[in-house]
């Protein structure tokens, strides 16, 4: 959907064929943590500021806890940023894209059917998601690679205003994250992300609420206040994963078709909103310079995989590198990583640059 109204903005015609987004999403449960680059591009498509207010909720300080004493945290204003990231509802941002496509004028919805069978189009985007089907049909390849855990989420209350901290504690052998969000409940609510293994997290699905609220409030110490849920929960399993192709003549890959990553590092939108920018932006300079060729100009689509290539395989790495980091219970290791974590913490520098990363991922 950002794509199409991305290009529409441009002046091309776009043909989008997908579901489109329900009007009732009461039972999604999933919150977007967005960086200042997919903030802008959605304010550049005059999304941003149609979110309701209560759907968007600034994170001023980040707090990350190791599993022995270690521990890094972030200020928006020891960065210099007025905040470091944006907690969104993710029903909400995908009825306002469907809402802001309604007056896009170049933009039409086909009827649902395979891409590679119906467009005639010079250009297919395929936005279809880790498990594309048109993916495989044009044989671009995905190497997978399963963690074998699942995602647990669900809305969150807590007895102490969140004030817009977010925090994680990652440990062995599973990843927590509250994140700040004015809803269920406004100055008091949090988005659960919670990573562990398969068996665990179905264990805890089946708990009854109580239960399953004593466990979570074990594990995060009061350090967010004393938590109840808020909705029901749901769970998701996660894998690292990347395309081996990323275009072709007349096709272009783009979000999770193109690549998958770990929720830890909350980028898994952002990255996908940043092909969003970069194709645009490689298919607008190519329309200026180059107005003869074809928008599937393989070679011009080349200059879009290239240019995100490099960045989603290193965040894939990052995350991937981390959370193997903190699965290894052995005790040496345990010490070495949670020294680490605290020496970031006192490197000033060093947490600008991350910080920067993060913002522009």
């Amino acid at each position: 959907m950002a794509l199409a109204l991305a290009l529409a903005r441009d002046g091309l015609r776009v043909g989008l064929l997908g579901i489109a987004p329900q009007k009732d999403a009461t039972q999604d449960m999933r919150t977007y943590a967005l960086n200042a680059g997919s903030v802008a591009l959605l304010q550049a498509l005059r999304v941003w500021d149609a979110l309701p207010e209560n759907a968007r909720t600034a994170v001023h300080d980040m707090r990350i806890h190791g599993d022995g004493g270690g521990a890094i945290e972030f200020s928006a204003w020891q960065q210099g940023v007025s905040e470091l990231a944006w907690i969104v509802d993710a029903a909400a941002l995908e009825q306002t894209l469907g809402e802001a496509l309604r007056y896009a004028p170049h933009v039409q919805r086909l009827a649902q059917a395979p891409i590679h069978t119906t467009s005639a189009a010079p250009l297919t985007a395929i936005c279809e998601g880790k498990d594309s089907a048109t993916r495989e049909a044009l044989g671009a390849g995905f190497e997978s690679f399963p963690y074998g855990h699942h995602g647990v989420a669900a809305r969150l209350v807590s007895d102490q205003p969140h004030q817009g901290t977010a925090w994680q504690w990652f440990r062995h052998p599973d990843v927590l994250a509250l994140l700040p969000f004015d809803r269920p409940q406004i100055d008091h609510g949090f988005g659960l992300v919670w990573s562990q293994p398969q068996a665990e997290a179905e264990r805890r699905l089946a708990l009854s609420d109580t239960d399953f609220e004593a466990e979570l409030n074990a594990a995060t110490g009061g350090a967010a206040g004393t938590l109840r849920l808020g909705s029901p929960r749901a769970a998701w399993p996660l894998r690292l994963g990347q395309a081996q192709r990323w275009c072709g003549p007349g096709w272009v890959l783009l979000g999770d078709a193109a690549h998958a990553v770990h929720p830890l590092a909350g980028q898994g939108l952002n990255l996908g909103l940043a092909d969003v920018r970069a194709l645009a932006q490689v298919l607008g300079d190519a329309r200026r310079t180059m107005p003869w060729k074809s928008l599937g100009d393989e070679r011009t689509l080349r200059r879009y995989a290239r240019e995100r290539s490099t960045p989603t395989r290193a965040m894939g790495g990052l995350t991937d590198g981390l959370l193997h980091l903190f699965a290894q219970p052995s005790a040496p290791l345990k010490a070495l990583r949670n020294q680490g974590m605290t020496l970031v913490h006192h490197l000033g520098p060093l947490k600008r640059w991350l910080t920067d990363r993060a913002l522009d991922a």
